[in-house]
């Protein structure tokens, strides 16, 4: 790799290991992987990536692509290779007459949503303001929004695209059609996004918050949050979970610290509504707290802000229904919790998200089906072990319930190649073509792997 030669054309600063900054570069969001790249090249535009893509492929080293770093499998970082570092291209425009917005590959939800509120507006997509932008979106995501208006990769509506051979092109649905329809949920293995371009909702605020039960009432709870979702109207998204709640200001000193049963929910609509559909919800046993409430859809995306880097190992699986044996099975888990740090939540696909056939994007899993993300997130390396049993124990538990898919943004590097391949259902083979034509040498190898051959 000849550093000097890209140092030359590029403005953006590319770091050693010797250089300041280069710790901070190489810091991820899970903490248990330490890589070392050769080189980070902090791109500030479309023209050092093109640069960093050129030397990458002309001088054949490991290569990786971040842009928030926020996946499980820290594929952000090239171990001994280049790697091309987004997040100083974080620009977010905004049309609100025309209703989109305009996001480079750095920007995270928090920025996309600082921008797009300023107009009462908002993308589908990112519960946590630290999550990136671009690795969302290539993998489908979900959130808040999604019931009611899609997935975030369903309201992508272009996207300028860096690829292996060092071209700049633009993926819609009139031109480079196939590069488009597998950027809408098949990862980040065809080229360097550079621009996202989305459909934006008028969504200034909502009726949304937590209702907190003692931990014993846990069973109880989750089947009430599967009858309630079953009927619920678009506009509602229903979080039901085992967590430790924080010693935070907007929490009862009396659960600081406390594992309880939650259901976190947001109307996206009028409020007034809001709070009428989700009375039944909320009147539902003795809750120890209750924070549904009128907000800016700005602030509650706010409060789901997780901490830093810390070290992170999850799972997460589909359900076709939440039966009475697979609610045991997670309250029997969660009681089994190892640590604050360790959460499992459950979540409704359906509504919008269903609407599509199975091979309109490359994200395929449009039947209805319940998610349940099984997390542990902690500091301290010899506490590994006791996270990662628990994690796959839960996990393993689960499997005679599920359907053997498998969420594209949630699977580590280590999870096999049958449970890569369930990333992407019925739509593997089309992308494999769609790799073939647009990266036949495998430049780009993201999370989960997709191979040209």
């Amino acid at each position: 790799m000849d550093l000097a030669r890209l140092r030359e054309r590029t403005r953006g600063p590319l770091l050693e290991p010797s250089d300041a900054g280069y710790e901070e570069a190489c810091t991820l969001w899970n903490a248990r992987f330490e890589r070392r790249p050769t080189a980070i090249l902090r791109c500030r535009g479309t023209a050092d990536v093109l640069a960093g893509v050129e030397e990458a492929r002309e001088s054949d080293v490991s290569f990786s692509v971040r842009s928030g770093g926020h996946h499980v499998s820290g594929s952000a970082l090239a171990d001994g290779g280049l790697t091309l570092d987004l997040r100083p291209m974080d620009s977010v425009r905004v049309d609100p007459d025309r209703e989109r917005a305009w996001v480079g590959p750095g920007a995270t939800w928090g920025d996309l949503d600082h921008e797009t509120g300023a107009f009462g507006l908002a993308v589908p997509g990112g519960q946590d303001p630290n999550i990136g932008v671009a690795g969302l979106t290539l993998g489908g995501g979900v959130g808040w929004l999604s019931r009611k208006y899609g997935l975030t990769c369903d309201n992508l509506r272009a996207a300028d695209v860096v690829t292996a051979d060092g071209d700049l092109v633009r993926a819609s649905e009139s031109e480079n059609e196939d590069l488009f329809w597998a950027l809408r949920g098949g990862g980040g293995s065809f080229g360097v996004v550079t621009t996202f371009e989305f459909d934006l909702y008028p969504v200034a605020e909502v009726f949304a918050g937590s209702l907190v039960h003692p931990h014993d009432r846990a069973g109880t709870l989750a089947r009430r949050y599967e009858s309630f979702v079953e009927d619920a109207p678009r506009e509602v998204r229903v979080l039901f979970g085992s967590m430790v709640l924080p010693a935070a200001p907007y929490f009862p000193e009396t659960v600081h610290d406390t594992r309880v049963a939650i259901c976190i929910a947001c109307y996206a609509g009028d409020p007034a509504e809001g709070r009428e559909v989700l009375e039944p919800l909320r009147a539902f046993g003795e809750p120890l707290f209750d924070s549904l409430r009128p907000r800016s859809y700005a602030e509650f995306q706010r409060a789901g802000e997780s901490r830093g880097s810390m070290r992170t190992h999850l799972r997460s699986q589909y359900l076709d229904s939440l039966s009475a044996d697979a609610i045991a099975t997670v309250t029997e888990w969660a009681d089994r919790a190892p640590s604050a740090g360790a959460t499992v939540f459950v979540s409704p696909r359906s509504g919008a998200e269903t609407d599509p056939p199975a091979d309109a994007t490359a994200y395929p899993h449009r039947e209805e089906a319940h998610h349940v993300l099984v997390e542990a997130r902690w500091d301290d390396p010899a506490d590994d072990e006791e996270h990662v049993e628990w994690v796959e124990s839960f996990h393993a538990a689960l499997e005679p319930h599920t359907t053997g898919e498998a969420a594209a943004n949630f699977v580590g590097s280590g999870e096999g190649t049958a449970r890569q391949r369930a990333a992407y259902g019925g739509n593997y083979g089309r992308l494999v073509e769609v790799k073939r034509r647009w990266d036949p040498e495998g430049l780009f190898r993201a999370t989960p792997a997709l191979a040209p051959d």
